[in-house]
């Protein structure tokens, strides 16, 4: 009879090698996957993995590095605080998408005004779009007692349809001949997210989610806040009797991680993307998820983490250009890195016995 039994304390050395288990556990599988679609296992790694950093174009798939892996470490930061708290706001993905209509709206609303205010302000817009919208489940589980994962999932719905209409309605580009989207704001350089330094991917939202990385360590790390956050997700008794107020705990994390998917989806739209269309999310808030439990819910685990995603969707545009593997399991592989890290943590908190229970 095999059983899991509880250890008496959480393996520390486990905790730390579970990641990276998961990544070659994802990478065995994940090869598997590939050979029964009949694509050679070897050469589609490879390619995803390899080809984006030492190919022969790699020149211009680094920059793409930091592009892709900014707005999930953005994200990830803000879901990981919560996460730590037990706090589990799923709903970053409609918080991205209501900072980015919140942050173009704004910088359209100038078109075609000069001033070098518009940009900040647009930042400002996109963060509280992002708060507002996570506000919602924040202040419904305050008040009501609400469960804040069902909530924050809905209304990532509800964005979505809120997004379409913005793309056909209000924010319709009047120059563009009927077509749904706004304006490209890559043309209109007042509201542009430009790179900092040309060819490099270096724009605003890299540089706002290294601050948030450095943010989160200090936080978690240094300020009572941080160490309010951790004992109430290890300990939520011992929380209570130390003084942390739930309330403000459940208003401060789910706002903190709305914010900053509200200032990703702000950068995103006014760089990389430029507008904003019916398709603009593409699944960053979900995806960071991910980030987010890979990198151990540590700031600086997570901007590793950030890293390797970012090179599975570069890697995996690659790999369906030139061998045809089709999108769908490019998608079925990342998510079998969040399958594999939380099936090994079980044994973080549990050991495998063999034999039957002793009797009580």
């Amino acid at each position: 009879m095999i059983r899991l039994e509880k250890r008496p304390q959480p393996s520390r050395a486990l905790s730390l090698s579970t990641p990276i288990m998961a990544v070659l556990a994802t990478f065995v599988f994940g090869g598997l996957l590939f050979a029964v679609l009949g694509k050679d296992p070897v050469e589609a790694l490879q390619t995803i993995f390899w080809q984006p950093i030492f190919g022969e174009y790699a020149f211009y798939y680094r920059p793409q590095l930091l592009i892709k892996g900014a707005p999930l470490v953005l994200i990830a930061i803000g879901l990981s605080l919560g996460f730590k708290a037990g706090i589990w706001n799923i709903g970053a993905e409609g918080q991205y998408i209501m900072g980015a209509i919140f942050g173009a709206a704004v910088g359209l609303a100038f078109y075609p005004a000069e001033g070098w205010y518009i940009f900040p302000l647009m930042v400002v817009a996109g963060a509280l779009g992002g708060w507002a919208w996570a506000m919602i489940p924040a202040l419904l589980k305050v008040r009501f007692g609400t469960n804040e994962i069902l909530v924050s999932l809905m209304l990532v719905y509800v964005a979505e349809q809120f997004l379409a209409s913005m793309s056909l309605g209000l924010l319709k580009n009047p120059e563009g001949f009927g077509f749904p989207g706004s304006r490209n704001l890559q043309q209109y350089a007042p509201a542009h997210n430009a790179e900092l330094l040309a060819g490099s991917g270096m724009h605003w939202g890299v540089v706002a989610a290294l601050i948030a990385v450095i943010f989160a360590y200090v936080l978690l790390a240094k300020h009572r806040l941080g160490f309010a956050i951790r004992v109430t997700g290890e300990a939520p008794r011992a929380a209570r009797f130390s003084g942390v107020n739930p309330a403000r705990l459940v208003l401060f994390c789910l706002g903190t991680s709305g914010l900053l998917a509200g200032l990703a989806g702000m950068f995103e739209v006014s760089g990389p993307s430029g507008q904003i269309t019916i398709d603009f999310n593409v699944g960053y808030g979900f995806t960071a998820i991910i980030v987010a439990f890979l990198g151990r819910l540590h700031p600086i685990g997570i901007l590793l983490a950030g890293g390797l995603m970012a090179l599975t969707y570069i890697g995996g545009d690659i790999a369906q250009s030139n061998l045809g593997l089709p999108a769908a399991a490019i998608q079925v592989f990342q998510g079998m890195l969040l399958f594999f890290l939380l099936a090994l943590d079980v044994f973080t908190h549990y050991r495998l016995r063999f034999g039957a229970a002793e009797a009580a």
